[in-house]
């Protein structure tokens, strides 16, 4: 059983308070730049157990009578189809998203800012769209020296040639599919013209991650620089809070960098800056909520070891280099892990070796582990699903829960009339087979009935699986792993 190690009732309760203390402290009006991500943060529930994916949402719907939402988008990337690689969605496509699921959460959006417009036709569609839609769309501009001119960016040639966005409510939060949207630029633009209308608003920043109160060298700060390898960013020591305040706080490296030129801004904007220190600009209490840190630490422990295996994947498929694979081993060492050290790792690379051909172990919630074998019925990755539903029913293995007569038609259609060369039932075709027998087999009911239960629970596969394999296991909650291995030579995988 995966032990709670966050308290996310208190996580809510702590948060929004202290964003209402930010907010009156700015006279009532809160600019909130919102990094990461805001509604599925699956990142932050598997190395803060017990944090929710949709935390950070239950905490703004706590506010909702006091918050806008305003979605920033990049003209380049809506003109270069940049697309969300764990959603496989256009950023475009994601803004509509984003926008139905806050209105589901009975969140206000106000607006859409599309930020280094230059008329791009596929901007100027998308602005049409969300007018039809009846979205306020504004645009801003790309500023020559941004973001080191400050004098240039707080005049009517930088920030006084964007459009000012109309709000309404005294907390606006500012978030975006993804980094590299204008968020802060949003925000600063912002700041410019409400001061021209005389209203001295604030500025504030939401990351979760890295914990500024929690070491340098914490696995939960570690496994943060292990998801983002690939912005090269770095978590460090925040000199400027320590010179401030002789107290030692963590940030990373593009915010300290930028740190300087923001408080000049901020000069310009107050008279004098409300802050000494990038960690000072945050609002984040998550490091105030944490309940167990042995927890916490084994699981951010975990996912480090899980970023390092979808490295060396991704690498072996030709989407990453060699360096995002060496900086998660260094990370590695430095958290003194080895890919043993996840649990399934060691069943499944013995039971191939003992079965001479790819396997799969699974870690069930009370930790007993359940493996699979490839078969001429079944993959790896579905023989080891059903051998789990079986031991979480109480079922004995030796049954069958899918008669052949069900597979073989199966293989028949994906063999005979589907082209397909591969004959063995990948997971999503094994659950399909299971369901139509627990129609009238009262133990495939059964096995049916744990697939809940599989929920957080950890798998390593002894070949690079099928995305149709890795797509039904994490629909399914279950944290997957697999060695860089292929397991045929051919240069082409489906």
């Amino acid at each position: 059983m995966q032990r709670i190690g966050f308290d996310h009732d208190q996580y809510v309760k702590l948060q929004s308070e202290h964003i209402r203390q930010r907010i009156s402290s700015f006279g009532g009006k809160l600019y909130l730049e919102f990094g990461g991500k805001l509604f599925d943060d699956y990142h932050a529930s598997r190395v803060l157990p017990g944090f929710q994916p949709d935390s950070k949402m239950q905490m703004l719907r706590s506010l909702s009578d006091q918050v806008e939402i305003i979605i920033v988008i990049n003209a380049s990337d809506i003109e270069k189809n940049k697309v969300r690689s764990d959603l496989g969605i256009t950023y475009d496509q994601d803004v509509l998203r984003l926008i139905d699921i806050f209105r589901d959460f009975g969140l206000f959006v106000g607006s859409v800012v599309i930020t280094r417009y230059a008329r791009q036709r596929a901007a100027v569609n998308f602005s049409n769209r969300l007018e039809a839609l009846g979205v306020k769309c504004y645009h801003h501009y790309s500023i020559p020296g941004y973001p080191a001119d400050a004098q240039l960016i707080m005049s009517d040639q930088g920030c006084g040639k964007n459009d000012y966005v109309e709000t309404s409510r005294p907390l606006v939060v500012v978030t975006a599919p993804g980094p590299g949207s204008g968020k802060m630029a949003t925000c600063i633009s912002q700041l410019y013209h409400e001061n021209l209308r005389g209203v001295k608003a604030g500025y504030a920043k939401f990351e979760t991650f890295p914990i500024w109160n929690l070491p340098l060298n914490h696995p939960v700060n570690l496994a943060y620089e292990a998801a983002t390898t690939d912005l090269s960013d770095v978590n460090m020591v925040d000199p400027y809070h320590l010179e401030a305040y002789g107290k030692i706080a963590v940030n990373y490296n593009r915010d300290i960098e930028i740190f300087p030129v923001l408080n000049a801004m901020f000069e310009q904007i107050y008279g004098q800056s409300p802050y000494k220190s990038p960690t000072d600009m945050g609002v984040n209490m998550a490091g105030f909520c944490i309940r167990d840190d042995e927890a916490v630490r084994f699981a951010a422990q975990q996912e480090i070891i899980r970023r390092f295996f979808a490295a060396q994947m991704s690498k072996k498929q030709g989407f990453t280099t060699e360096d995002e694979v060496d900086k998660l081993r260094i990370l590695m060492k430095q958290a003194g892990l080895k890919t043993e050290d996840r649990p399934p790792v060691a069943p499944a690379l013995a039971r191939a070796e003992e079965t001479g051909g790819p396997a799969a172990a699974i870690e069930l919630p009370d930790g007993r582990i359940v493996t699979g074998k490839s078969s001429p019925l079944l993959g790896a990755a579905s023989a080891m699903l059903l051998n789990a539903l079986k031991e979480l029913g109480g079922i004995r293995h030796d049954m069958k829960l899918i008669s052949p007569v069900i597979i073989e038609p199966i293989q028949h259609l994906k063999v005979d009339h589907l082209g397909n060369r591969n004959p063995r039932l990948h997971t999503d075709e094994t659950l399909l087979a299971l369901s139509i027998c627990a129609a009238t087999n009262p133990t495939a009911e059964i096995a049916m009935e744990q697939l809940s239960n599989l929920k957080n629970c950890e798998m390593h596969s002894t070949v690079i699986l099928a995305e149709v394999d890795l797509n039904l296991l994490r629909k399914l909650g279950i944290h997957v792993t697999c060695e860089p291995v292929y397991q045929t030579k051919k240069l082409y995988h489906k």
